[in-house]
């Protein structure tokens, strides 16, 4: 799961003794604290669901504490792997180990310590007080986001965030697992869900930030391909989710089928509003039309434009189609979950 400015501190050049804040604020930072934030509104639901109710407060308290550090320890490995292309982009240049010597704060070998003792804490927090199945999918989180995503897939084809964004979905099976002990077909669905959610999600991101990945050569979807390819496939798997998150219905009841097919009314229309506006910044101009005048851009004459292809337009800033999709995903995944968990408490709702 992508963000646009976690992780960043003011870039001030650091002079003499670091300060204990100063080494923390930056530590904190490298955890990317916006996406453990989302991840933890996917946990909490998944719990309420799964034990149709409100579990025990500690194994509630203890999991998501659990889930946090694995997350966060994930994600201050994958800065440390990263910070060299992390440079490169304007988006993620202000994070602390992407900062020049004179405004480093944190040194890589200190950032990769700090991941691992997270990943260790996870480990024996939820493996001795929840239950080592949970302990063993949080791991399998981290490994999979630094090993398969990170190190395999990032760099080296344009299906990074498709196979790779299945790490982000780990949490719902931790969550199911520490009520439950078991995983089973509900969770897998949930699953299935944000596996799903995840491209049309960060492809909607990744088209304003089209020249940050070609910069760092990430071959994301919107380097290596048409704006019209990339608003395509967002829209398939945006289809492809809303179907995911109907299987759920025969166990969560009437109230969240309602509620479900809304939102997924909601999603596919606005995937269709970008769908639609690409296909037509890319449509050619009739040979007997004007003259393009100068300065125009190439998507008035037929062609892709540059930096703003994937936006439709040549300066993504000024059209906020494809953020505006960025932002409605996670208010959509937050609503979804939100009904998840409304679900579960209510004694109504269900067939």
């Amino acid at each position: 799961m992508p963000e646009v400015s976690a992780g960043t501190l003011p870039a001030m050049p650091v002079t003499g003794r670091r300060s204990v804040k100063a080494v923390a604020s930056s530590l904190f930072a490298l955890t990317k604290p916006r996406i453990i934030e989302l991840l933890l509104v996917t946990t909490i639901p998944t719990m309420l669901l799964a034990d149709r109710g409100l579990p025990s407060v500690r194994i509630l308290l203890v999991t998501l504490a659990g889930g946090a550090l694995a997350a966060g320890s994930a994600n201050t490995i994958n800065c440390y792997i990263d910070r060299d292309i992390d440079a490169l982009m304007r988006r993620t240049s202000r994070r602390p180990l992407a900062r020049p010597a004179p405004m480093a704060v944190v040194k890589p070998l200190e950032a990769l310590i700090f991941g691992i003792v997270l990943g260790a804490a996870s480990t024996v927090l939820l493996g001795t007080l929840v239950n080592w199945l949970s302990a063993i999918l949080a791991d399998a989180a981290i490994l999979f986001y630094v090993f398969v995503y990170t190190i395999g897939l990032k760099r080296r084809t344009a299906s990074n965030i498709v196979i790779g964004g299945a790490a982000g979905c780990f949490p719902v099976l931790v969550g199911w697992s520490a009520v439950t002990g078991t995983v089973s077909l509900p969770a897998i669905v949930l699953f299935a869900v944000i596996f799903f959610w995840t491209p049309p999600h960060f492809w909607a991101l990744a088209m304003k930030f089209r020249d940050d990945y070609a910069a760092a050569s990430v071959p994301m979807l919107t380097v290596v391909a048409p704006a019209t390819v990339v608003a395509r496939k967002i829209l398939i798997y945006s289809y492809v989710m809303v179907a995911s998150t109907l299987a759920l219905v025969p166990y969560a009841g009437w109230l969240y089928a309602v509620c479900a097919a809304g939102l997924g009314g909601w999603f596919l229309a606005e995937a269709h509003r970008l769908h639609a506006r690409v296909y037509r910044a890319a449509r050619p101009v009739p040979a007997a039309g004007p003259v393009p005048a100068a300065g125009a851009t190439t998507a008035s004459a037929g062609g892709e434009v540059d930096e703003g292809t994937c936006a439709g337009i040549a300066r993504p800033s000024a059209n906020p189609a494809s953020m505006r999709l960025f932002h409605l995903s996670i208010a959509y995944l937050t609503l979804l979950f939100a009904v998840i968990a409304v679900v579960s408490l209510l004694p109504w709702g269900r067939w």
